[in-house]
């Protein structure tokens, strides 16, 4: 099983005193000598049989070299005083002069130390070969030569050299090559196709020259021939008002690229460029990622580039990185500008704005104007409960006061429609408005643009884009922006294709799954900015969110960060109150509003006669029973009708606010006096596979559903009862208060609010409540503002306040 070496030996014939010449087969210290008498059964291996036994040996040259020892019984003597000729004039010149011993008596020179180290370059067709071959001394000897051994006979001394190779540095010195990344075929042979050849030749090559390699053949490669001089990059910029157009000039070692020769290389995935003299180029990484930007941000007009304004902070980057550069008067205007992001300054508020801006929020209106003044457009992402409202209505009164014949468009969902209307009655109500909403609105495009301001919702958006796009509105301002965060989707493309000078969005989530939400809203406020949807899944999306390239990430922030204002409850903290009321109310949907009013017709007519007939002190139950009825309509129908299932203008609020809240981290205790309405949010909650904590007068482990909220991170809801939960517990985790359906007692909800609102509250509370427009609960609401000094004063039960109410109360609550 152990092989055996084929070695020629050179003997001394001591007895006719000459040298003998044959091979032999050694292992160990047995040496079998070959001739006619050795059975070779094969010769490529060899295979040769002998003691009984079949034995292989290890040959790598020809059989041929053996064959006339066998054949023939050839033996060969040479004199004495020939041996040196024979040596130096046959042995010295063959292939197996390595594999040759001699005895002693002849001068042998040995030799052990590595000298040098040499690699040979070559190409094959679309592959790079590289050899490796170690020098000791002068002697040259292929890595890939397998013995341990190696025979020289230098004919300048006439003597003969035996080198024992140093196989551990040989080795070290084939790791080094093996670490510049190529590829090995057999020891001492590498290889690499086209791509990762370059790469080798740009970066591996050079290293293992600085390591001491010898490298031989570069010089004469045709296809692998490449150019290492460092790229010099040079930008000119010129600029109208909307737009920069830059010239850019990139060469190596004076050959230049063309703007098209760079995009045919980018648009490859190419990092190589080839040059006019045939030579290869490689792009600096940091230039390829500013150059991709530059080819998907542009528009190619002839040999420059067109951007638009707000690709302002990266046209400042790429000028940061260029060689040379050169801008007109009004480039440089535009860029020291830039500088002004950090120092906005403060702009005068409209005159008929009523109250006050807190310090953030004039901040956000500052910005605001910062962004219109340079044609930006932006999305205003403060947390919920902190005035995007407000601060939007700001800039738009400063707007109409200007330019007050341009109509302005604020797109909305339905449920925060009436919201916006109660906010401009508050705020700024000079406002001249229209709600586009409903079967009747107009489709006259004259009296839309008679308007200073047009409210409408997503979905009319989408089914009246064909005459709105016709309008050319100063500001088109998303609320909840989340809402187009998928681009394909027809409200998305709807949005896009208005045309308006100035572009808002409002969102509390600007990201809500993934970048692709980002892109979205970027697609609709500053067009083209991200480029287009393809370039940013490859070259942001994917490195992003797959790969977490952290670069790459840093990257989309600095290309944004102008145009993304972003405060957090905690950020603004100082300049909230303890705690924030505020009143949302929706419409309801158009099924159930068909419902409420049959209901509402129905108990009118029954309870005015029964008030008639029997008093008003005597009706009070159909009157509680009546009120009952339409408050859970106005909760959500199915309170009444378990087979309802066409929706609820509130419970769909509830359900963006509940995303919202969830997605910025916060935590909110969410209100109900019907425990039928919590199961009916607790379903929902379950199919969307969020965590919450639930409490009603069934629950059983009270204290082990308030721990659970209070210590657990993933559960951010708390379901619960008011009657169950209005009162008794702590729980400080909550930084929001949601009243799903308002009851007569404003004391009532005040406690239940106080639940989070407690000692050891550090962080400040928003509390909700919400109403369903033009229903009884609007009308309590309003029964509770005119009432609120006996509310405070002397009601503390709901019995107490219904004797509060007059039959004329009671008439309009059915109304």
């Amino acid at each position: 099983r152990r092989p055996w070496k084929l070695v020629f030996k050179l003997t001394l014939d001591e007895e006719n005193d000459v040298y003998v010449f044959r091979p032999y087969f050694v292992r160990d210290e047995v040496e079998i000598p070959i001739t006619k008498d050795i059975k070779i059964l094969t010769v490529n291996p060899i295979w040769f049989y002998y003691n009984n036994k079949l034995n292989f040996c290890e040959f790598p040259l020809s059989y041929a070299y053996i064959k006339s020892f066998i054949d023939e019984d050839l033996e060969i003597r040479v004199q004495k005083n020939e041996y040196q000729s024979f040596i130096s004039d046959y042995l010295a010149k063959l292939p197996i002069f390595p594999y040759v011993e001699f005895p002693p008596g002849i001068e042998v020179t040995e030799i052990n130390e590595v000298t040098g180290k040499r690699l040979y370059l070559e190409e094959m067709e679309d592959q790079l070969v590289v050899s490796f071959s170690v020098l000791y001394n002068d002697i040259e000897i292929a890595f890939s030569y397998p013995n341990d051994e190696y025979l020289h006979y230098d004919t300048a001394s006439r003597r003969v050299i035996r080198v024992r190779r140093d196989r551990q540095t040989e080795e070290e010195l084939r790791q080094k090559i093996l670490e510049t990344n190529i590829l090995e075929d057999t020891p001492g042979l590498f290889y690499a196709s086209f791509e990762d050849s370059l790469d080798w030749l740009f970066d591996g090559l050079p290293e293992l020259h600085k390591q001491g390699f010898e490298i031989l053949g570069e010089e004469k490669l045709v296809r692998f021939r490449v150019n290492r001089a460092p790229a010099n990059f040079g930008l000119s910029v010129s600029s109208e008002t909307d737009w920069f157009d830059i010239e850019l000039a990139l060469t190596f070692d004076g050959i230049e690229v063309t703007l098209e020769e760079l995009k045919k290389a980018l648009r490859s995935n190419k990092k190589f460029v080839k040059l006019r003299d045939g030579s290869i180029a490689r792009l600096p990484q940091k230039l390829i990622e500013k150059l991709t930007y530059m080819l998907n941000f542009g528009k190619t007009e002839g040999d420059s580039l067109r951007f638009a304004n707000y690709h302002v902070t990266f046209i400042d980057q790429l000028l940061a990185d260029a060689d040379q550069k050169k801008l007109d008067g009004l480039s440089q205007e535009k860029l020291q500008k830039l500088d002004q992001f950090e120092k906005i300054k403060a702009y005068q508020m409209p005159e008929g704005f009523k109250g006050t801006l807190r310090d953030y929020q004039k901040a956000g209106y500052d910005w605001m104007n910062f962004l219109r003044e340079y044609g930006f457009g932006g999305i205003l992402a403060d947390d919920m409960g902190l005035g995007k409202t407000i601060q939007a209505l700001a800039i738009l009164l400063n707007e109409i006061k200007k330019n007050p014949k341009k109509p302005n468009l604020i797109v909305a969902p339905t449920s925060l429609i009436f919201n916006w209307l109660q906010e401009i009655e508050r705020f700024t109500p000079g406002i001249k408005y229209l709600v586009h909403y409903g079967t009747r609105r107009t489709r006259d495009i004259r009296r839309l643009k008679k308007y200073s301001l047009i409210l409408t919702t997503y979905g009319h958006v989408r089914r009246d884009i064909v005459l709105l796009k016709e309008i050319e509105f100063n500001y088109a301002i998303l609320d909840e922006s989340q809402n187009i965060k998928n681009p394909m989707s027809e409200t998305s493309k709807a949005v896009r294709l208005l045309n308006a000078r100035n572009r808002l969005a409002l969102t509390g989530t600007p990201v809500e799954n993934n970048t692709m939400d980002l892109w979205a809203q970027f697609a609709f406020i500053n067009p083209g900015l991200l480029g287009d949807l393809n370039f940013f899944k490859e070259t942001f999306m994917r490195p992003i969110e797959k790969e977490q390239n952290v670069q790459v990430a840093s990257s989309l922030r600095r290309l944004i960060f102008p145009f993304i204002l972003r405060r957090t409850k905690e950020d603004v903290a100082k300049e909230l109150p303890p705690k924030v009321e505020n009143i949302v109310f929706s419409p309801m949907s158009d099924d159930q509003q068909k419902l409420y009013d049959k209901w509402r017709l129905a108990y009118k007519d029954s309870i005015l006669a029964e008030i008639e007939s029997q008093g008003l002190n005597k009706s009070k139950f159909k009157v509680l029973e009546g009120l009952t009825r339409l408050r859970q309509i106005a909760c959500h129908p199915e309170l009444v009708d378990p087979k309802y299932n066409n929706g609820s203008g509130k419970f769909d609020a509830l359900m963006e606010m509940i995303e919202e809240i969830v997605s910025e981290k916060h935590k909110v205790l969410i209100f109900s006096q019907f425990v039928k309405m919590l199961h009916i949010i607790r379903n929902y909650l379950d199919e969307a596979g969020i965590n919450y904590a639930y409490l009603d007068g069934q629950t059983k482990d009270r204290q082990a559903q308030v721990e659970l909220f209070q210590n657990d991170k993933n559960v951010r809801l708390f379901l619960i009862s008011l009657k169950a939960g209005g009162t008794g517990l702590n729980l400080t985790a909550a930084d929001y208060v949601i009243h799903y359906d308002p009851w007569w007692n404003p004391a009532v909800e005040m406690q239940a609010t106080d639940r989070a609102y407690r000692i050891g509250q550090t962080k400040k509370v928003f509390a909700y409540k919400l109403i369903s427009k033009d229903s009884v609960e609007e009308k309590i609401i309003k029964l509770q503002d005119k009432k609120r000094e006996l509310v405070n004063s002397l009601i503390t039960t709901e019995e107490g306040f219904f004797k509060s109410l007059s039959k004329d109360d009671i008439i309009d609550l059915f109304d």
